[in-house]
């Protein structure tokens, strides 16, 4: 069984890199994932933390419902369905 969490560590990445990361991520989650974790990072982050937002909050994904803080941050969850 697939984990119901997709883990995706952006480290090292340019924000054009991670959005391909992000992308297949969401093009490989079946319908047994709800939520993608992006762990970006704080301090070398903060690019990577606000493309995300403007990417899958402002402009929209069709698998995301929404877009919400991790558990610190330095990651940020991708909700695709409600647990």
């Amino acid at each position: 069984m697939n984990s119901p969490i997709i883990e995706l560590d952006l480290h090292n990445l340019n924000c054009a890199q991670a959005q391909g990361e992000i992308d297949r991520a969401l093009a490989d989650a079946g319908p047994g994932v709800y939520r993608i974790r992006l762990i970006h990072g704080f301090h070398g982050g903060t690019a990577l933390k606000k493309m995300i937002k403007e990417e899958y909050e402002y402009y929209g994904h069709s698998k995301v419902k929404r877009v919400v803080p991790g558990s610190n941050q330095g990651i940020t969850e991708l909700v695709l369905r409600e647990y």
